[in-house]
């Protein structure tokens, strides 16, 4: 594959083979070249990619007229909150990737900054990538964050309001930081691609040991109305790169006051943080024990608890969490597993033409969001998400080219599931016995197979299908 390696002391042990090594604090691009490559003609299987992205939100700015979303929260109208992550991705093409040695890459990047590039080349990344999913799937979304108050700050506004989605500013007028600050500016993701097609990322962030928002010490009031007032509150281990452990842990304890839902994908931050600062490791610890939902790659399951099996791992997860309701783990091309206290539940991926992977991870967090909030079996909450991830991967970068709702709509209609029946049969051997055990197959069998419940594809597509396409007469379950 002609994409890869980014010039970083970091990368990501990747599930998949469309994982390319990427800065920690960054997403990974994937372009398509003007002529038609093997990589882009030939048919891959795809499920929720592990991507975690650093993350994006759609904001109103303080002058704007109060959000319809926003006037309407008091009942939690509110679907999905995203927490931080607010950032522009400028995608460019550079005769060559920026020099290892960080003096030199902070000031390759402040001579890319002294001139805006056109705005073709930006993008909302992210965070925004599954606030727009989410929106684009029925479900009113705000994102809290910071954005500035320059050109890529209103860029970023528009492409939320433009997607319907409400933000709600995090600073208060007694921050100790001035508005001319850099701190306050919005952050920028330079997205570096060679004539290789090899990936190189800058940003402020790279630069600094102190989250890009240290000055951040309180959540506002806004912020902490919007947060309480949301069914789900989506967040991830990019968190920890804008704010402090301090206001991050101050976020779980006021959605927790709230009886808001704790989404949260430690994503490739899980590592560092679980060896980082007493603070960092404190916060890390009360968001996997106090979210409801955890989302993770198998391999970093693994890197939390130390358990190389992916339901063994997910259920370790669990019994140390004291709200947590379900694990999913992320297995790459093969699919994903969702489990509880009583059940395991899996779904294969679908094979669908990859184009980018970029944004897949985040738009199938907005699909089991989806299907959290409307209490949907949970073998039909895995299969939309896995057909969210994969319409994402179709198309090219994030923001708004994550999923459409026609193209995942196409995807259940024409099912192809890459169904590998050793590779299940070898993770369910290990399965607690006393565990309902779902699984979504192609095949249509009568009955249970050795404890296994299969669920025919057909029936789960045909009910997700009525919902979407008849959203009014398919009576929504209340939370």
């Amino acid at each position: 594959m002609p994409l890869l390696s980014v010039p970083s002391t970091k990368s990501l042990n990747s599930p998949s083979p469309f994982y390319l090594n990427h800065h920690h604090h960054h997403h990974v691009y994937s372009f398509q070249s003007k002529t038609k490559t093997k990589f882009q003609s030939q048919s891959y299987p795809i499920l929720s990619l592990s991507l975690s992205c650093k993350g994006l939100g759609v904001a109103v700015s303080s002058s704007s007229p109060p959000d319809s979303k926003l006037r309407s929260v008091g009942s939690k109208h509110v679907d999905v909150a995203t927490l931080g992550n607010l950032c522009v991705d400028i995608v460019l093409n550079v005769p060559q990737l920026p020099p290892p040695s960080l003096q030199q890459r902070k000031a390759f990047m402040e001579r890319l900054a002294s001139s805006p590039p056109s705005k073709k080349h930006w993008e909302a990344g992210g965070n925004c990538n599954m606030a727009i999913a989410a929106s684009r799937l029925g479900l009113d979304c705000v994102s809290i964050g910071h954005v500035g108050s320059e050109i890529y700050g209103n860029f970023l506004l528009d492409v939320l309001r433009d997607e319907g989605i409400g933000m709600v500013e995090m600073s208060t007028n007694d921050d100790t930081v001035s508005r001319s600050s850099a701190s306050y500016e919005t952050l920028l993701c330079w997205v570096l691609v060679d004539p290789s097609q090899r990936h190189g990322f800058c940003s402020r962030a790279d630069f600094s040991k102190d989250p890009a928002f240290n000055w951040l010490n309180k959540l506002s009031r806004e912020a902490k109305l919007a947060i309480k007032n949301s069914k789900v509150l989506f967040c991830n281990g990019y968190g920890f790169d804008d704010f402090s452990p301090g206001l991050l842990l101050s976020v779980v304890d006021c959605a927790v006051e709230g009886g808001t839902s704790i989404f949260f994908d430690p994503g490739p931050r899980g590592k560092t943080l679980s060896t980082g600062t007493p603070e960092e490791q404190r916060a890390l610890n009360q968001f996997l024990r106090m979210s409801d939902v955890l989302l993770l790659t198998s391999d970093e399951a693994e890197s939390l608890t130390g358990i190389g099996d992916p339901i063994l791992a997910g259920q370790e997860l669990l019994k140390r969490g004291i709200r947590t309701k379900w694990v999913i783990v992320k297995m790459g091309l093969k699919g994903s597993i969702l489990i509880t206290a009583s059940s395991i539940v899996c779904a294969p991926a679908f094979k669908v033409n990859i184009v980018d992977s970029v944004g897949c991870g985040d738009s199938f967090v907005a699909a089991i969001a989806y299907g959290f909030i409307h209490n949907l079996p949970m073998v039909n909450t895995l299969a939309i998400a896995n057909a969210v991830g994969a319409a994402t991967a179709m198309g090219c970068g994030a923001g708004r080219n994550v999923a459409s709702l026609e193209k995942v709509l196409h995807i259940l209609k024409s099912p192809n599931l890459n169904e590998d029946d050793e590779f299940w049969t070898e993770i369910l051997e290990k399965k607690v016995v006393d565990q309902e055990v779902t699984r979504l197959s192609n095949i249509v069998l009568n009955g249970n197979r050795n404890h296994l419940n299969f669920v025919p594809f057909d029936k789960v597509a045909s009910e997700l299908l009525t919902k979407f396409e008849f959203p009014r007469t398919v009576e929504n379950v209340p939370t």
